[in-house]
């Protein structure tokens, strides 16, 4: 069976490779909160990538800017699998696995960041009022915001649910959204990871497009709906997508063994290389060594800043002691 993010535990061992091996979970998933909660999270400073040679900053076609270990003392901190930021940085939106939302104000030091301020913590709320952690769309895995529509993907039962974003920034009146029944077919573990919305001047016109975790693709809205497939190589699976300002899509590929921990990589994919058909495969951007201060990297935001395009990546800690909830900044080399 497939190491999953779900079915590990780091650390090694034949106990926890059994676990893993079984599907048993190793981390207790924690409740959400019933309303919008602010907490506290501590932030400590990551000035460099590599614990071996700090003074490297390119790695790729990337260079490092700056990132964080966020800690908080709320248990329903953490789980983190999808990720936005605002067109100037400052305002992010994380979503967990347990169907609810980080909203925070990034604070930056010398132009690095620093931590977070107002972080609060929200519950996702149908449209029928149910809390989504109590619906059979409880399993949180991607996130999309275009506007004032946020598209969230779920696992276990598959879905797409779209919400409203209010003028406050509050994401309300879920409602599932129609899917393809190739969709709905997935593996029960292995739904969507990936959500993101095409720039509307690119060759896909502003649509909904979802990557699952075995690299299965939905063209899910627009003009051009249909299936395609990504080519995944050396163990990696994808754990999230966003797209460049040009219409070009970066994938976030992740990658686990008990040995070796956890790998990220990020691949450049062509813009009009995604469509109904297609086998689509892209340049390496990026690869993590055992040095470079990484996790379980599962969420991928990209904005503009300065006249740098800058990529953001989150882990999910799987609400477990023995991780850590990582948040990085890359620019794109020019």
């Amino acid at each position: 069976m497939r190491l999953t993010r779900r079915n590990f535990l780091i650390g090694g061992g034949a106990a926890a490779a059994t676990l893993a091996c079984t599907g048993v979970a190793v981390a207790q998933r924690p409740q959400a909160f019933k309303g919008a909660t602010a907490i506290r999270v501590e932030a400590q400073p990551i000035s460099r990538l590599s614990t071996t040679d700090p003074d490297r900053s390119r790695f790729g076609a990337l260079m490092f800017r700056s990132g964080a270990i966020l800690r908080s003392d709320v248990s329903a901190f953490g789980g983190f699998s999808g990720l936005w930021r605002s067109g100037d940085g400052q305002e992010l939106v994380a979503l967990a696995d347990n169907a609810q939302v980080l909203k925070a104000r990034i604070e930056t030091a010398d132009g690095r960041l620093s931590g977070l301020s107002g972080p609060v913590l929200s519950p996702l709320i149908l449209g029928n009022g149910v809390p989504m952690r109590r619906s059979r769309y409880y399993d949180t895995e991607s996130f999309a915001l275009s506007g004032n529509a946020v598209f969230i993907g779920t696992e276990r039962n598959h879905a797409v649910i779209r919400f409203e974003r209010n003028a406050a920034g509050s994401i309300i009146r879920g409602v599932p959204i129609p899917v393809p029944p190739a969709l709905r077919d997935l593996p029960s573990n292995g739904g969507l990871e990936a959500l993101a919305v095409a720039p509307q001047r690119s060759p896909l016109g502003g649509a909904l497009i979802g990557i699952a975790e075995g690299g299965s693709g939905f063209i899910l809205t627009g003009s051009r709906q249909g299936t395609f497939q990504v080519v995944l190589t050396n163990g990696f699976d994808v754990t999230d997508l966003a797209f460049l300002p040009d219409g070009d899509a970066v994938i976030l590929e992740r990658r686990f063994s008990l040995f070796g921990g956890f790998v990220c990589r990020l691949r450049r994919i062509e813009a009009a290389a995604i469509r109904a058909g297609a086998r689509v495969d892209g340049e390496v951007l990026y690869e993590s060594e055992p040095s470079h201060q990484v996790d379980n990297m599962e969420g991928l935001a990209v904005h503009r800043e300065g006249g740098e395009t800058v990529l953001s990546l989150i882990s999910d800690d799987n609400f477990s002691s023995l991780q850590k909830t990582v948040l990085l900044e890359f620019a794109l080399a020019a």
